[in-house]
């Protein structure tokens, strides 16, 4: 079935080129099974893995994930430390196979207020992974996309200040350059797991006009067979911009 989906999505049409997802629902999915909170956060690592590869198997070029957000910070102290060591755990076990792949891995938010044994295990997987063509991944942590709009409108009034920018000269393109993804295209389909209906704060300049996805699975049951129904339902709709269909 899996397979029949990928050759679908291969002939159906344009793959986004960029897809964004929000992965939520682990604690929930642990809840369920009465089983701690830190576990369905280890559970929701082979979801990682399945979209990365389906997204690979895709011809998706940016895969951008939200793994912990600016919020997360208020959550039980026990809970960040599992998260933090479950970074190190990820990156440790899987840089060898993204690097094969050529995954480009970066990453995206505040990471000064992440400890030093997880700082260090970002800066090796994103020092070790430059240089890969097939697939960039970004890992959101830390993020809040309020603060990350705050920072580019500070930089650009510090660049009106010095006179390196006039008033006249701020765009919307120019603005979006002061922004951490200004590497990458935006999104064109965001994914959301375990039916929640909102964007909580992930990438708010960004998804202006990506397709929306919601769906009721909790990340730890997502697999790369759900991201290309996603794809194929992305393929189905008629993306205008605003303009009338002739």
């Amino acid at each position: 079935m899996t397979e029949d989906a990928l050759r679908q999505l291969t002939v159906n049409g344009a793959v986004p080129a960029h897809i964004a997802i929000i992965m939520d629902g682990n604690g929930r999915w642990a809840t369920e099974r009465a089983l701690p909170r830190p576990l369905g956060h280890r559970a929701g690592m082979k979801a990682v893995r399945e979209v990365v590869e389906g997204a690979l198997e895709a011809g998706v070029k940016v895969l951008t994930l939200f793994a912990f957000s600016q919020e997360n910070w208020k959550r039980p102290p026990d809970e960040i430390q599992a998260l933090m060591s479950l970074l190190e755990h990820y990156i440790a076990k899987e840089l060898d196979e993204l690097r094969k792949n050529g995954v480009a891995v970066s990453v995206i938010g505040d990471v000064a207020r992440l400890g030093a044994p997880a700082r260090a295990a970002v800066d090796r997987i994103v020092t070790e992974t430059t240089g890969g063509k097939a697939l960039a991944l970004n890992l959101c942590i830390s993020y809040g996309s309020r603060a990350e709009i705050t920072e580019a409108a500070r930089r650009m009034a510090e660049d009106v200040a010095t006179g390196r920018l006039a008033p006249a000269d701020i765009t919307e393109e120019r603005f979006a350059q002061h922004l951490q993804t200004a590497r990458w295209p935006d999104p064109d389909l965001l994914i959301r797991t375990s039916g929640e209906l909102r964007l909580s704060n992930f990438l708010l300049w960004q998804l202006a006009y990506a397709e929306l996805y919601i769906t009721p699975k909790l990340w730890p049951d997502f697999t790369r067979h759900d991201l290309f129904d996603a794809i194929l339902e992305f393929q189905r709709r008629d993306r205008r911009f605003g303009r009338v269909t002739v």
